[in-house]
Formats: structure tokens, sequence, C-alpha cells
């Protein structure tokens, strides 16, 4: 952490010039004496990073930031703020601390936290803008958080883990025991000393796998902004053996769109199948991702189209937590339908349909946009149609 970089004239460019251009920057003289040009543009370039994922930190001065690929693996404030409300006690313990973002919003809810950061500058930098937030509630330890938790004889109200994957030749991870650290191998030392565990999964993962690789698991929350899934978070309790309730949220702007449902009635849920009525529902993304179909389906009282189609309807118009679009036609699939509709320009989504969107693209010589949304799909009698529709205002 070089601390030139906090003198308050460099401080003040990079709070005026957070979004110049990057090579520009590098390529002029050395403009601030103990600071090389490559600091200062990484500077730069992690603040702009910060403007829509952490707002706070972006618009407090004397910020100190790491390198852009620390941001990007951090959790966002609006994530971290839902996760800070999941926790309650005295004490936490954060395993993997990172810049500190969970630890910051942790702090706010909790009276101590521990911040363990392997990577001794990283963990500088957090202790730092902890201090120009005013947080003194978090304790920074610049060591491997497993090691530190096994020597400790310490015990926390809870305990935060957020394994990153495996920087190896396999690429995308969908395994916990293939995460850093290795989450299953250590399950047990982390419920020595504590009795409640949560975990911070990449969406890739997937849920049932990782049901299996975890212990005593009592809620799942599949955390969505704007409809794009982010985290998986997993909520452990020592001793825990009832069904496990998963939560899908749909985070926008400052609104919940909030789903729940137990895992073990999902399967034996019955639902109503029809063809497509007036309206059609697509639910949002957290809903997918957690696999709630048919209990969405029952909750909000509409028609699923097929079993593997995930598309619902009605023939009155309802709020429902996803997308809602009144249709105009339904059509058997074929090139010589759509051709005779003349569309040029259309939204195109595929669910349970053998083509992709790119595919359909291609072959019928649709652009992309406008106001027309195709959703070709695959009904109760397993025939492939193309569904015609326009957007309803969403209520959520």
């Amino acid at each position: 952490m070089n601390k030139v970089i906090l003198n308050t004239g460099l401080q003040d460019f990079i709070h005026k010039n957070w979004n110049a251009d990057i090579v520009s920057v590098l390529l002029k003289k050395q403009l601030f004496e103990g600071v090389s040009q490559k600091e200062l543009v990484e500077q730069l370039e992690a603040k702009k990073k910060c403007k829509d994922k952490l707002p706070s930190w972006f618009n407090t001065l004397n910020i100190y930031y790491p390198n852009k690929l620390n941001i990007e693996q951090t959790s966002s404030e609006q994530t971290a703020r839902y996760k800070s409300k999941l926790i309650n006690g005295k004490t936490i313990l954060d395993v993997t601390g990172g810049f500190g973002v969970d630890s910051y919003f942790f702090s706010k809810q909790i009276d101590t936290v521990f911040h363990c950061e392997i990577n001794s500058e990283l963990s500088e930098i957090a202790k730092h803008n902890f201090e120009v937030f005013g947080q003194n509630n978090i304790t920074c330890i610049p060591d491997d958080g497993i090691q530190f938790l096994k020597s400790t004889i310490q015990k926390f109200d809870w305990i935060y883990i957020d394994p990153s994957r495996r920087n190896n030749d396999k690429g995308k991870v969908f395994l916990l025991k293939d995460c850093l650290p290795n989450l299953p191998e250590n399950l047990q030392a982390l419920f020595e000393k504590t009795k409640n565990v949560l975990v911070k999964t990449s969406p890739l993962l997937d849920i049932s796998q990782s049901i299996k690789e975890l212990d005593f698991v009592k809620e799942i929350h599949v955390v969505a902004i704007n409809n794009e899934v982010k985290e998986l978070l997993y909520v452990l309790e020592h001793g825990f053996k009832k069904d496990i309730t998963i939560n899908a949220i749909n985070l926008i702007q400052d609104q919940e769109v909030f789903f729940s449902f137990s895992l073990h009635e999902e399967p034996s849920v019955v639902v109503t199948y029809n063809n497509p009525e007036k309206y059609l529902y697509e639910p949002n993304s957290a809903i997918l991702k957690s696999g709630g179909f048919k209990s969405v389906a029952k909750a909000y009282g509409v028609k699923k189209l097929h079993q593997h189609s995930h598309l619902y309807t009605s023939e009155v118009l309802i709020d429902f937590p996803g997308r809602r679009f009144e249709i105009r036609t339904v059509l058997p699939y074929s090139k010589n339908a759509l051709k005779e509709l003349k569309i040029s320009k259309a939204n195109i989504t595929t669910r349970n349909f053998p083509a992709s969107v790119a595919a359909l693209r291609k072959k019928h010589k649709i652009k992309d946009g406008g106001d027309v949304y195709l959703f070709f799909t695959t009904n109760l009698d397993n025939k492939h149609i193309v569904i015609i529709s326009n957007k309803v205002q969403p209520i959520f």
C-alpha cells in the first residue's frame, strides 16, 4: 500500500479524473512524485468500477482502492446489505475478507467483526478504508482465515466464508470442493467455533450439489440484482435437520421482490397445465435458478405450459414476480408461419425449445429489439409453438 496515494493533491486528481482515458494517463510522464503512472491508473480504474457497484466507496474521499480485479470479485453494496440482514449477535468472523465490503455491512448489524485476509496489502487497504468510514468495530487480521480459525480459542456467533474458484485449467467451477478454501473439508473446523455459518457461492454452482457437499443447511437465498443472479447464500445451523427453505430475491433499486418455498414440498406440489390463455408470465431469474417452478405456480394461481417450459399463463392479469406479457397470437412452430407474420424485429426467448436464440434469429432473419416479444417453447401436447406477445408494465 503506497500511502503517498493518500496525499491531498493526488486524491483530488483521482476524484476529478476517475473517468479519464486510461491510456492517455498511462502514457503521460509521472504526474506525482512517489507514485508511478501505473499505480495512478490502478486507482482510477478501480474507482470507476465502484461507481455503480460500490457507491459508498466511490462517493467517499480518501478511499484507497486495490486493483480492479479485487473490485470485480467483491460483493456489491446491494448484496452485502442484504446478507447483513441474515445475521445477528455479537461476533462474526469473515474468513475470506477481501476488500471488506461484506465485513463493513456486517459491522452495522453486529458488535465485533473479525476480517481475515491472507493478502497483507489488501488487509491493510481494507483497514484504512474502515477507518475512513469510522467503523471501529472491525479487527483486521492479515492471515489465512482457516488457519486463524483453527489456532484461535475464541468462538463466534457467526462465521462467514466466500470460497473462490481455483486458478487452474478447469475454468468454471461447479463444486465447492474445487474452491479455495475447500469448504467441505473444513466444515467441521468451522462448527467447532460457531453454531451458525453463512456461505456465499457463485451462481454457477448447482444448488442440489452444494446441499450434498454441506451439512445442516437451513436456508438458501438466491440473490439477483435487476434480474441477474449474483450470489447464492447458504445459511447453516449446526444440528439443523428440518426442511430447507429456499428464498428467491430480486433486488430492484430499493425494492426486494421476494419468493419463498419449501425444498421438500416442491416436487409434490400439484400444478395445473394449460395451453396459453390471455397472459403469459416468465419468472425472474432468481426463481428460475431456485428451482421453485411448481411452488410459484401454486402461490400465484397460474397454469404451467409444460413440465419443462417454466412459462405460465392465466386468463386474468395478476401480479407476478417476473415479466408479464399480453398474448397476441399462438402459432405452431414453422418457418412459413413466421414468414407470413412479416416480423423483422423482435425480442426472442426460448424455453424448452431445441434451437438457440441466435439460430432462430439467423434462420428467420429477425433483428433484436422492438415491442414484439416472441417465445419459442413447447406446449402440454409436446408440440413446438411460438407465442407472439407484448410486454405488460411490471408491478414489481
